[in-house]
């Protein structure tokens, strides 16, 4: 009952996308294997029991000043409402445009969608041929006890200054930090100080290779880190 009751305050706008968006199914070699509703995708029961495994991405959006665009997801999300976290996170879903395989193409094409319908930000801004997808990797983590994220993300970065314009519906605040500021954040999630929190998959991206790519990104050489071959499993 407590579930059914939870469901129906669910916010409107995210109960709608729960619902009507349909995730990519893949295994662990990232090969597809089907597709479900985000909402069943993010349910740990089903996570658990399924085994489900859904397609990500998550986009690294430098500004020419190569200073990082991190948001704070908001409060009606319902998975890691207000944690701070990468310019944008999403999924790229069950239809012809985002299933494209090549050069990860369709995985490009959402990204472009979600930077629109997440920041406002305009496609023109964000061609899809100036997104570099540099890597993927698998993770698993609980948000409460009844949602989670089960996922196989595409880690995506592109250097481009832009027209940014939150969906209050999805981000609740934005700001640029560069290297030493993202520290200093760091620095305070790790100390509980200000209530301030990161999610999962951003984390797992700092610790493991986002100050490397970042050094790659002031010096131009972007494209020597990338390896779309390996698929880095991650806890």
């Amino acid at each position: 009952m407590a579930d059914v009751v939870a469901d129906a305050n669910m916010d409107a706008v995210q109960r709608r996308l729960m619902f009507e968006d349909e995730c990519i199914l893949v295994d662990e070699n990232d090969k597809v294997v089907g597709h479900e509703s985000k909402y069943n995708c993010h349910l740990m029961e089903k996570i658990e029991s399924e085994n489900l495994l859904h397609r990500a991405f998550s986009v690294f959006l430098f500004n020419s000043k190569y200073e990082l665009l991190l948001q704070q997801r908001s409060a009606t999300k319902v998975t890691f409402p207000l944690v701070w976290t990468n310019t944008c996170c999403s999924h790229p879903l069950y239809r012809e445009s985002e299933l494209i395989e090549e050069n990860s193409l369709g995985v490009r094409n959402a990204a472009q969608r979600k930077l629109l319908d997440e920041l406002g930000i305009p496609a023109e801004d964000v061609p899809v041929d100036q997104f570099t997808p540099l890597g993927r990797m698998l993770y698993k983590a609980p948000s409460d006890g009844k949602w989670g994220e089960h996922e196989l993300d595409y880690l995506l970065f592109i250097v481009r200054d832009v027209n940014v314009n939150p969906n209050p519906d999805e981000v609740a605040d934005i700001k640029y930090v560069n290297q030493e500021q993202l520290k200093e954040l760091l620095r305070k999630a790790d100390a509980g100080e200000e209530g301030l929190k990161l999610s999962p998959w951003f984390r797992l991206v700092v610790d493991n290779f986002l100050f490397k790519w970042w050094d790659h990104v002031e010096k131009g050489t972007i494209q020597e880190a990338a390896d779309m071959k390996t698929i880095h499993k991650l806890t």
